[in-house]
């Protein structure tokens, strides 16, 4: 540029260059850039917040899919053996560090603990694309009066809406037993359904996204409100297909 600048014969040839150039570094940026988006947004980077044997299955199943996973715990140094066999796209970090690195984030702990999770995590969470929320609250780990309380309030999508209000959350994979997954992934012939609530119509669609990508079909039984019935031990428990969980999700009230 500077030697066309010396070339030039006047300074509204200098301005006109100097106007040419800025251009096309604009038109030359803007493509390479899109690209890049394009690209990093092939895969999701997803966390999970516990890793037991759900939250392990489910980021297993989405490594293995090529999106990096970091799993987290109190103590993540004890996940060696899960990051090994999950392969190289896994990772384990704090609940700090995997909220910090997700896309998408799985709630896959104790239900008593979401609270808490909201309290120190919440504003974070409610940044993110999506919040999936894989928990249950369950009386001989939880208690009767949680139990209790989350019922009175119309069931788990509802109250976890609460609290981590302004979360882009979609409840699935709370109606399936951890080693059905595994099983049951990209099985051949109809595929086993995931009943999902959610209001959320981004999320809604990215959550569908993931699902089908690890050889699942979703299924929308409804919103939040409906978050109640994806739990082990309701007609939507256990393995069905799309067409089945279509069926009995015209039922509910």
């Amino acid at each position: 540029m500077t030697n066309f600048l010396w070339l030039a014969r006047d300074r509204r040839e200098i301005l006109q260059l100097a106007l040419a150039g800025g251009a096309l570094g604009a038109f030359s940026a803007t493509p390479f850039a899109a690209l890049g988006q394009t690209m990093a947004g092939e895969k999701m980077k997803i966390a999970t917040i516990g890793a037991g044997r759900e939250g392990g299955a489910l980021g297993t199943l989405f490594a293995k899919a090529g999106h990096p996973v970091m799993f987290s715990s109190r103590k993540p140094e004890e996940l060696k053996d899960l990051v090994a066999s999950a392969g190289p796209m896994a990772r384990a970090g704090t609940v700090a560090e995997a909220v910090e690195f997700g896309d998408v984030v799985f709630l896959v702990v104790p239900y008593a603990a979401i609270e808490q999770i909201g309290k120190d995590h919440g504003k974070a969470l409610a940044g993110k694309q999506l919040v999936i929320d894989v928990s249950n609250p369950i009386a001989r780990r939880d208690g009767d009066d949680l139990v209790k309380s989350v019922e009175q309030q119309g069931g788990a999508g509802l109250v976890t809406a609460k609290l981590i209000p302004g979360v882009h959350l979609v409840r699935a994979f709370n109606a399936i037993n951890f080693a059905a997954l595994a099983k049951d992934a990209n099985r051949a012939g109809d595929p086993v359904a995931i009943p999902m609530a959610g209001d959320d119509q981004k999320a809604i669609e990215l959550a569908s996204r993931l699902i089908k990508e690890i050889g699942f079909e979703p299924v929308l039984v409804g919103g939040l409100d409906k978050g109640k019935y994806l739990v082990p031990g309701t007609p939507l428990g256990g393995e069905h297909t799309p067409a089945e969980i279509r069926e009995i999700a015209a039922k509910l009230s």
